[in-house]
């Protein structure tokens, strides 16, 4: 590791490649079609999968660029979600349109703070203190019942229009389909482009050996924290897209279970891929509907699948898709089997 491999590429290279842009547009494109032409269980069960998917996707971020796992990230989530329907209420003091686009950020905000303070927590230890930080906002949203409604959720009026748009389709799981699909390939993007400027390289090089990176110069308490406010802010915005779909939050978007189902996502679909966190959850959701539907030991067969997924492709369904890509065009990378 040198001062060079740190130093900001050019602006050329910030750009992800033609064929990441092409496979982007083909899954917005894919989109429309599965929700103008999907039977409307088969649409409901993409948009669910699609909104989960910004959860996983947080996850699998953390674990991909600082090694760290997560127990709690569902409070993200949650929180945006209780955000979106505090922001569309009557009682908001500011215009709907303008608090929901704050929402993300400014969770986002607090965990980077958070993040300054548990920079030099690894390991179990930051596990445990994501699970205890999950724990405590789960407990106040069934505790605060003005806010939140407690353990009976909150209805979410939503208004007619936002943004100058009707809010009809959002809350029909295919104009939400759409919607959500192309807020994921959009944070994919952006993703894509943090990982090639200088903070995204200086992450990843942390990661690797934060003793050498701070020999070398550089400090590594904000860097670390920015990585853990990125994988805030995409389950937030998950859950304000949640919101607007469902017009219903409950305490049960802020359970641990919902956070280990995240884990589960992002470890089945491995974060060797931006993407191996989305590929997690739409598996995830898949096997749960068609087990789901002929036992009720479903979450058995999930673990035995889990287990064999990751003991044979301990890259996840990512590092699957790339093997069986690479043998189709004749290329061996390092760790594929013989």
């Amino acid at each position: 590791m040198t001062e060079h491999t740190l130093a900001a590429p050019a602006v050329t290279r910030l750009l992800p490649k033609p064929g990441t842009l092409l496979v982007g547009l083909v899954v917005i494109g894919v989109a429309v079609v599965a929700a103008s032409s999907a039977p409307r269980v088969l649409a409901s069960l993409l948009t669910q999968s699609v909104i989960v998917a910004f959860l996983a996707l947080g996850v699998g971020l953390l674990i991909r660029i600082s090694g760290l796992v997560s127990f709690g990230h569902a409070a993200p989530f949650g929180l945006g979600a209780y955000g979106a329907a505090w922001a569309l209420s009557p009682a908001a003091p500011i215009a709907p349109e303008i608090g929901l686009l704050l929402i993300a950020p400014a969770i986002g905000a607090a965990f980077f703070l958070i993040g300054l303070v548990v920079s030099r927590i690894e390991g179990i230890a930051f596990g445990m203190l994501t699970l205890a930080l999950g724990q405590s906002v789960h407990v106040a949203a069934n505790k605060f019942r003005t806010l939140s409604g407690g353990s009976d959720g909150l209805i979410v009026d939503v208004p007619r229009r936002l943004w100058g748009f009707r809010t009809e389709a959002l809350q029909t799981a295919s104009g939400m389909l759409i919607v959500a699909v192309a807020a994921l390939m959009a944070v994919l993007l952006a993703l894509a482009v943090f990982e090639r400027t200088r903070a995204g390289r200086l992450a990843v090089a942390i990661r690797e050996n934060e003793e050498r990176v701070r020999f070398l110069g550089y400090r590594t308490r904000a860097p670390k924290a920015v990585v853990l406010a990125l994988s805030a802010a995409i389950p937030a915005l998950g859950g304000v897209l949640f919101t607007l779909y469902q017009g219903f939050v409950s305490p049960e978007i802020l359970t641990w279970g919902f956070s280990g189902q995240a884990l589960i996502m992002a470890i089945l679909g491995g974060s060797v891929a931006l993407w191996g966190p989305i590929a997690g959850a739409l598996a995830f959701f898949v096997l749960r509907e068609e087990l789901g539907g002929l036992t009720s030991h479903w979450l058995a067969i999930l673990g035995t699948t889990l287990i064999v997924v990751t003991v044979t492709w301990p890259t996840g369904l990512a590092g699957a898709f790339g093997a069986l890509g690479r043998r189709l065009t004749g290329t061996v990378a390092k760790g594929d089997p013989a």
